[in-house]
């Protein structure tokens, strides 16, 4: 079971999540309305608000993008949340998994570990885990603390001590590894709905583009084009956030994916290790 420190600890990050959402929703409105739908991006400029014209008839200026991306329409807003989403997680994940990784290469450290555990120096062994401050040291200076006692244990046979041991690393693992993965779950949703969100737009903009073809009469060329950018708009901030999503969401699962091999690895050299010793 959890103890009750960790459920709290869980809780304060599951709302500091929402809060990073709610802010990232919150920074894709003001920056729709006040950077891409400013006057100045279009044909007139400030001349537009003074004389009350709808932005529906606002004209982007040549060249100008964020015009451009303006006439996306409403679901714009909300793309641009998502990708401030995964900027912000995917920055969050590089740093926490720069922590985790601690210093220096883990190749190294195991070996070292391995070293001086072999020379019964376990002490030491633990002064070197205070010194790498990764998830991998955390969970070898886990099982250390049990080491020296496990040796010094008279009323368990070998085999009991190797395991108990390995069951010691295992635990220690069971707390370490599911912090290395944490907030990716948020990366692979924002993957999934970002494409789905910019099909809304897709759908939105081509239902007013052909509404404009069906008017009677010659058509509304300013609402077929309206549409029709808003239709493309969408559909390419929504595929451009998806794919950087993916590409994150798999680059940050395969260092955890290795980490967590390395603890594995290591706690198996550690119960090895751990064996020897016994026998000799």
């Amino acid at each position: 079971m959890k103890k009750n420190g960790q459920v709290l600890k869980e809780i304060f990050q599951s709302w500091i999540n929402v809060i990073i959402i709610g802010a990232c929703v919150t920074a894709g409105i003001l920056i729709y309305k006040l950077v891409m739908g400013n006057p100045v991006n279009f044909e007139g400029g400030m001349d537009l608000i003074k004389n009350k014209i709808p932005t529906e008839k606002w004209v982007g200026l040549e060249g100008n993008y964020l015009a451009i991306i303006y006439k996306g329409g409403f679901i714009v807003p909300l793309l641009i949340a998502v990708n401030l989403l995964v900027l912000t997680f995917s920055l969050e994940r590089m740093i926490s998994l720069t922590i985790a990784n601690g210093k220096g290469r883990l190749s190294n450290f195991v070996r070292n570990i391995q070293n001086l555990l072999s020379e019964n120096k376990i002490e030491e062994a633990k002064v070197l885990c205070d010194g790498q401050k990764g998830s991998l040291a955390n969970v070898i200076k886990s099982g250390l603390h049990r080491y020296r006692d496990l040796q010094n244990d008279a009323t368990l046979p070998n085999d009991q001590k190797v395991v108990a041991l390995q069951k010691d690393i295992e635990e220690a693992s069971a707390l370490e590894i599911p912090g290395l993965s944490k907030n990716l779950v948020i990366l692979s949703t924002v993957a999934s709905i970002s494409v789905l969100i910019g099909l809304i737009g897709t759908v939105l903009g081509m239902i007013r583009a052909f509404a404009a073809l069906a008017t009677g009469g010659a058509p509304d060329a300013l609402s077929l084009a309206t549409g029709i950018s808003e239709a493309l708009i969408n559909t390419a901030f929504g595929i451009s956030g998806s794919t950087i999503a993916i590409i994150l969401f798999n680059f940050f699962n395969a260092k955890v994916d290795a980490m967590a091999y390395k603890i594995d690895e290591a706690g198996f050299s550690i119960a090895q290790t751990f064996a020897s010793t016994l026998k000799k």
